[in-house]
């Protein structure tokens, strides 16, 4: 009966740690768009409450602000709401984005050491990528925060000289066999 007892309580216990596991990868994985300029670049969210509640208002629909250059190494702008924070002391890279000040948002194309809530990072992008994508230097970008990728496509266009080529939504050309939503000769096509 001991090792029985014994038993159920391994077990119990390695299923509870899969299951911390599990809930740690999906939260590590989770994932929102941003758009500026008309590219959008995905973000890895961190796991705290104000990811979740940052993702709980992108549900009821896309967010959208102005962001500007501070210091010569972040775009800052107000979110027009607060979230929770949960500040720690912390060094940041390229590319992470933080909660300052609990209405804030700034990303950064360079680093700086200070208290923030960590939101996330933008995917596999280089610094030079990063700062072409932020417009570094280059004064006011407007922000589209969203948890769908077609967030930047705004108009269509023919274009003559592509006729007959078929085209993703995120602007990458794709094949005539694949099936989704695409651009083929200025137009939205089901296949």
């Amino acid at each position: 009966m001991r090792h029985q007892v014994r038993f159920t309580l391994l077990l119990a216990a390695m299923l509870f740690g899969c299951r911390q596991v599990n809930n740690e990868t999906m939260a590590q994985t989770m994932k929102i768009y941003i758009t500026i300029d008309g590219q959008t670049r995905t973000v890895t969210l961190a796991d705290n409450n104000a990811t979740q509640a940052l993702v709980e208002a992108l549900r009821q629909q896309s967010i959208s602000y102005e962001a500007h250059d501070y210091g010569g190494f972040e775009k800052v702008g107000a979110l027009g709401r607060s979230l929770p924070t949960s500040n720690r002391q912390m060094t940041t890279a390229p590319g992470d984005i933080v909660l300052y000040n609990g209405d804030q948002l700034v990303i950064f194309y360079g680093s700086n050491s200070w208290s923030y809530t960590p939101i996330g990072s933008i995917d596999g992008a280089t610094v030079g990528e990063l700062k072409d994508f932020l417009k570094a230097g280059q004064g006011n970008v407007s922000v589209e925060l969203s948890l769908n990728t077609t967030t930047g496509l705004h108009t269509v266009q023919a274009d003559s000289q592509n006729h007959g080529k078929r085209y993703a939504l995120n602007g990458v050309q794709a094949s005539n066999s694949a099936k989704g939503i695409y651009i083929e000769n200025g137009k939205k096509i089901l296949k």
